[in-house]
């Protein structure tokens, strides 16, 4: 809210330095300026309401993606950065889940920052995920947040609720020869970590010659890999797609993506969820909470 402010007061100040030099009268001139307080006071305001508006209420993002040599269609939910822990409670979880349902899933995809709490204070929460239903199941790929408050916990419990954690390697999607390689890898925080590193020739081991999909917690993983030949699609989160506008350009500094279906190179596509909870401040602005409907053909 301060950071709203202090860009909108930068505003507020540099037009009323630019009323101060215009040639009108004392009165027109204070006129103007007491319009322009009142229009910058109703400015902070209504931003700062419709961020925090923004934050609680997650938009559904259609994206068709057109992948080569997918016998058929597949309709799979992404979910992401959820940030299970303070404002982001139980309640918050039953109506995603809700939501979720009635969206026809063939499977349902967490690209990480699911937990960012002690374990024991997101148990509520998290049991509401046993609930989502989908053709093939949930999956799941850990973010940089999950380091923070005890990875190999955190699995196991998530594992508990009947959701796979793909710890780098892959599963198969659908019926034989008409489905797709999913594959999973720890998220490149582990490099900094010590341990539960991303490993990619792992993650790809033994998939068959259909399409293969990649969860990839940060977008900048995929610059990382020698090659992505043979990973038709990478699903990220991680950068929030900025969350409070501008940040989205600090962001762009470490990330190479940060929002929507991006062609990566002739092999690649990666789309970056722009996430489905909140870190830090409970507003977002520019960047709308997302459930994302990939629908794969």
């Amino acid at each position: 809210m301060i950071f709203l402010t202090f860009i909108i007061t930068l505003l507020h100040e540099i037009i009323s330095f630019g009323i101060n030099k215009t040639p009108f009268k004392k009165n027109r001139r204070e006129f103007f300026k007491k319009g322009l307080d009142i229009g910058a006071i109703s400015l902070v305001i209504a931003t700062n309401a419709k961020a925090m508006d923004n934050a609680k209420n997650v938009q559904i993002e259609l994206v068709d993606v057109k992948i080569n040599n997918l016998a058929q269609p597949y309709n799979i939910i992404q979910i992401s950065d959820i940030h299970i822990g303070g404002l982001i409670d139980k309640n918050f979880i039953k109506s995603l889940v809700n939501k979720i349902n009635i969206l026809n899933a063939d499977a349902v995809v967490i690209t990480g920052d699911l937990v960012d709490t002690k374990l024991e204070y997101a148990t509520p929460a998290l049991n509401e995920l046993k609930n989502i239903q989908s053709k093939y199941g949930t999956f799941f790929i850990v973010g940089n947040h999950e380091y923070f408050h005890g990875v190999k916990p955190i699995i196991d419990y998530v594992n508990s609720l009947g959701i796979r954690t793909l710890e780098n390697e892959n599963v198969y999607i659908g019926e034989k020869d008409k489905g797709f390689n999913l594959c999973g890898v720890y998220d490149w925080f582990g490099n900094k970590y010590g341990s539960y590193k991303p490993d990619i020739n792992k993650a790809l081991e033994n998939t068959t010659n259909q399409p293969t999909i990649l969860l990839a917690h940060q977008p900048k993983y995929v610059t990382e890999l020698e090659t992505t030949k043979g990973i038709d699609l990478v699903l990220c989160g991680h950068t929030h797609g900025g969350q409070i506008f501008p940040f989205n350009f600090l962001v762009k500094l470490q990330q190479p993506y940060i929002k929507g279906l991006h062609q990566h190179n002739e092999f690649t596509q990666v789309y970056v969820n722009k996430g489905t909870g909140f870190w830090g401040p409970p507003m977002r602005l520019g960047a709308s909470s997302e459930i994302t409907i990939l629908k794969l053909s």
